[in-house]
């Protein structure tokens, strides 16, 4: 505040009640695909985006499959109407996302349950999380905040313990809005003009003698938009559950103080927004999946496009009841994982989303669950850590299958042929892989993209789209539309490839062997103030060198191109439930945000290996490790 010649306003209850707003806007942008999907619908036409964005695979993982539970009691009289709108479906990954899993003692060499969590949140200086104990004759709870809200919301108390990741449903809708032209301040709906609520807010900006001054313009939708959607041509209203209300923080409290499933599903029938999938156990040995949140029932179709606001016929008509949301206790599959992957399948009755997150960290996951018959803490540990490429492991063959053209190749091809399809810091099979699978995504789509006007750094295609084509060497994807040749699949992924060495080259020299993944997966933990030089070096922390990558259990989400990191495991838990002592956790940078005090970033090279540090409960066990004490007294 001194360097801003900033004083800032006294911290307020709406301060708090805006930040859960805050991560509701940084936990969801489906308006935003709704314009990209409408974009490619109109240039490629509905057969193209369906292939491009495919529908998530039908053998899954689901969070509940079906061998966990069945939706059978619920009324399924209107599946077919739902299935009829499957025509603009697919999957739009994104790199915001999390893991989280637990499972009950008879899969644990413990006989306990063992809980754990890691939400994959945006990389940032000081850290978004504030790892915090509250104690006191209500409380008892331990785990991770964000700064300035009240409670825990990630962690455990003296019974139970639970997890989040980000569901990500269809809860934002845009509307197209017919305007009165003798008056920009009414709307028609059903035939008759409507009144806009104006709202006048004025910001102050450093350096300018007047306030900035910005009508915001309400329909019964919402807000209008197209002031700050630059490429829309249309009147357009963004209605959202966020914006609707909710006791996110009642929630908060509830859960932090709950002793048993009853008492945790009653506090998330109070978490509207942003939906969360909780995995929940207690000391009695119990273990839990629940989806809260307000998920909306639409009167027709299901907000993939926008729609239009005038007519009434694609209003919300409520929200999907809470005891009918997706849960499931104890099931017969001994364990739930999740990972931004499809709740449910096609069985449950209520539209969720079409965008749920590719599917390879859920895959990993339940394949190392079930790798072994009684896990550990150490196990979970190392799952955390896993870094292992399902799309390394699809596609590496297919390139492998070339002929090398030249030496640099030969030599290139030998070290992808003994690459494991991990993607750490020190390998550069990995190194390889990744720079080939970036062009390959370009090689491939970027053409239909381009025609589209959808440039590489908005979307680059899907990754699921590119596994369902490769095994077919012909596939109209792989022609090139801007070249006058037909070029099949090889030919695509021979010029890939030649790319990705000529990244290397540049950058590197021409020597495979040391073209290591973290020599360009480089995670920089940046600070507002570090923006502008020489501040960075007091505020910034980093460049250091990132495991992982877009798709992988340890996930460092990276952009393509200069493969910056920009997405990160913020948050790592490790609970063994009941025997508070053996938690683990660790969060990103440090838990001081004063760039001068040593804990601002004395974290990041335990995050960087995924090295733990006891998760302290017991006061005891605090009194023995405190470093000093701090007593806050009211004024």
């Amino acid at each position: 505040f001194t360097l801003l010649g900033f004083k800032p306003q006294p911290w307020t209850p709406a301060d708090t009640a805006a930040w859960g707003k805050v991560m509701c806007m940084d936990l969801g942008g489906n308006w935003e695909s709704e314009l990209l999907r409408a974009q490619l619908v109109s240039a490629l036409g509905e057969d193209k985006v369906r292939e491009l964005i495919p529908p998530y695979p039908s053998e899954g993982p689901f969070i509940i499959p079906p061998e966990a539970k069945s939706y059978g009691y619920l009324d399924t009289s209107f599946v077919d109407d739902y299935q009829q709108v499957k025509a603009l479906t697919g999957i739009w990954g994104g790199h915001l996302g999390s893991n989280d899993w637990v499972v009950d003692g008879s899969k644990t060499a413990a006989g306990r349950p063992m809980l754990a969590n890691d939400p994959h949140l945006g990389i940032q200086m000081p850290s978004i999380w504030y790892e915090i104990h509250l104690a006191s004759p209500e409380l008892d709870v331990v785990g991770a905040s964000f700064p300035g809200v009240p409670g825990v919301i990630i962690g455990h108390n003296r019974y139970i313990a639970w997890g989040v990741t980000n569901v990500g449903p269809d809860v934002q809708d845009l509307y197209v809005e017919k305007i009165n032209p003798n008056n920009p301040n009414q709307y028609e709906f059903k035939g008759q003009w409507e009144d806009m609520t104006v709202i006048h807010e004025e910001i102050s900006v450093k350096g300018r003698a007047e306030p900035v001054k910005l009508d915001v313009r309400l329909t019964r939708h919402g807000p209008i938009m197209t002031p700050v959607v630059s490429q829309a041509q249309e009147q357009l209203a963004l209605r959202w559950t966020a914006l609707e209300g909710g006791q996110l923080f009642r929630s908060v409290y509830l859960l932090d103080s709950a002793r048993n499933w009853e008492e945790f599903r009653t506090a998330l029938r109070y978490w509207q927004a942003p939906s969360q999938n909780f995995v929940f156990a207690d000391t009695q040995g119990n273990i839990g999946y629940q989806m809260p949140g307000n998920i909306p029932i639409r009167a027709n179709g299901q907000g993939l496009v926008p729609v239009a606001g005038w007519t009434g016929e694609y209003e919300w008509t409520g929200y999907i009841p809470f005891d009918e949301l997706p849960f499931v206790y104890n099931p017969p599959t001994h364990f739930v994982a999740t990972a931004n992957n499809k709740v449910v399948p096609d069985s449950y009755p209520y539209f969720i989303s079409y965008e749920w997150s590719e599917p390879y960290r859920a895959q990993r996951i339940v394949e190392l669950l079930q790798a072994k018959d009684k896990l550990t803490l150490d196990d979970f540990r190392d799952i955390q850590a896993d870094t292992y490429s399902i799309p390394g492991a699809v596609l590496t063959p297919y390139i492998l299958a070339l002929q090398p053209e030249g030496w640099l190749q030969e030599r290139a091809m030998k070290v992808l042929q003994d690459w494991d399809f991990h993607a750490e810091v020190k390998s550069a099979g990995a190194g390889i892989f990744e720079v080939t699978y970036w062009r390959l995504l370009a090689n491939t789509f970027g053409d239909e993209l381009q025609k589209a006007g959808v440039s590489e750094e908005d979307w680059i295609g899907s990754a699921v789209a590119l596994q369902n084509i490769i095994s077919n060497r012909d596939s109209p994807w792989f022609d090139d539309l801007r070249t006058p040749e037909v070029e099949n699949r090889d030919d695509i992924l021979r010029r890939s490839f030649q790319e990705a060495l000529d990244f290397w080259g540049k950058k590197f020299g021409d020597v495979p062997q040391e073209w290591a993944w973290g020599r360009v997966h480089l995670a920089t933990f940046d600070h507002p103030l570090g923006s502008v030089k020489p501040l960075d070096v007091i505020f910034n922390r980093g460049p250091v060198p990132a495991r992982g990558d877009n798709d992988t259990v340890d996930a460092a989400g990276h952009s393509f191109g200069d493969f910056a990191v920009h997405v990160v495991a913020s948050y790592r838990q490790i609970i063994d439930v009941g025997e508070w002592r053996n938690s683990r956790s660790q969060h990103t940078a440090g838990q001081s945000g004063q760039p001068l005090q040593k804990h601002f970033g004395d974290m990041i090279a335990s995050w960087q290996a995924v090295q733990h540090h006891p998760m302290l409960y017991e006061k005891d066990d605090i009194v023995a490790n405190k470093e000093g004490v701090l007593t806050l007294l009211p004024e």
